[in-house]
């Protein structure tokens, strides 16, 4: 798979920019009767923001270097194809939530407060936009949620001293403990945890990166409220219809899970929800003309496209 990745972006590289043209005039035509939901998006992604000078951004793309981040480097470069390389930008690749003084493409922002200078990005994609195709339903998953992962950050912490050995829920950690080495278990695959009804989604650094997968399963998603948001738009999923929330302090986490085990309509009800919402991110020609789109519009705040 990496090697398809690499030449893929090999072939990206030889590509003249007329050939991108072409395909955006394709895909524009392609998806006319998508207009507005395809603007609904790209306001989201760079949201609320004035006209700024592009005297103020980092770097032109005739000078955007690979330094890290392989992943994040590629795609962004897979659409600043689309554009001349004389144009301006400023970005910030990996786990990374501050807000910069300048518009900033990010992989992830705060969802709460000021947020408009950091743009959203598609970035990391290959990690973060995996999605299953689950051959369960709901009914013959086994009455537990499941959490595998790294617990380094106080909230995950504190989700392992609150709810590890929870008769309802599965919890280890994929990291060495040596204050808690109990809370080291095996690694679980992705199939095996899609056994269960519940899948705990913790945010780390910033989102929690099996939320798409999870959402894509027959299972419920479970979590705190969410506090980052990226491409997926984490900040317009809803409690109750998309996942279940539950407090900080996972005080309520057991009455709502029994809720749900005693009204598996309810809880099938938000996985439908779920993949209804999830649907358009899985169309990759959809994915691209929103990606460039937003870009275009990032520069035409910026005075650069017209």
């Amino acid at each position: 798979m990496k090697l398809f990745y690499y030449i893929k972006h090999a072939i990206l590289a030889l590509t003249p920019r007329y050939v991108f043209k072409k395909k955006l005039k394709k895909l524009e035509q392609q998806y006319s009767d998508r207009g507005s939901y395809i603007q609904s998006r790209v306001d989201y992604y760079v949201k609320d923001l004035n006209q700024f000078e592009s005297s103020r951004l980092s770097t032109t793309i005739n000078d955007y270097k690979r330094k890290g981040f392989t992943s994040y480097y590629f795609d962004l470069k897979e659409f600043l194809y689309y554009f001349p390389k004389h144009y301006k930008l400023s970005y910030y690749f990996g786990d990374e939530t501050h807000i910069e003084s300048i518009p900033t493409l990010f992989k992830a922002r705060p969802i709460a407060g000021n947020n408009n200078n950091s743009v959203l990005f598609k970035l990391d994609k290959r990690r973060h936009f995996r999605f299953v195709d689950d051959k369960l339903s709901f009914a013959e998953k086994e009455d537990k949620a499941v959490f595998r992962g790294a617990v380094t950050q106080p909230h995950r912490i504190r989700f392992m001293e609150q709810m590890f050995g929870h008769p309802l829920v599965d919890a280890g950690q994929s990291n060495p403990s040596e204050t808690n080495p109990e809370w080291k278990k095996e690694f679980m695959s992705v199939e095996e945890q899609l056994r269960y009804k519940f899948l705990i989604c913790l945010e780390g650094n910033d989102v929690a990166s099996n939320l798409k997968w999870a959402m894509s399963s027959n299972s419920v998603v479970v979590t705190p409220k969410m506090k980052f948001e990226t491409w997926y738009m984490e900040g317009t999923l809803l409690p109750g219809v998309h996942y279940i929330e539950v407090k900080d302090d996972w005080s309520d986490f057991e009455q709502k899970i029994q809720h749900y085990l005693a009204n598996p309509k309810e809880a099938e009800q938000i996985v439908r929800n779920a993949h209804e919402y999830l649907e358009p991110f899985k169309d990759e020609s959809l994915e691209q003309l929103v990606c460039v789109k937003a870009l275009q519009k990032y520069f035409r705040l910026s005075g650069q496209f017209h």
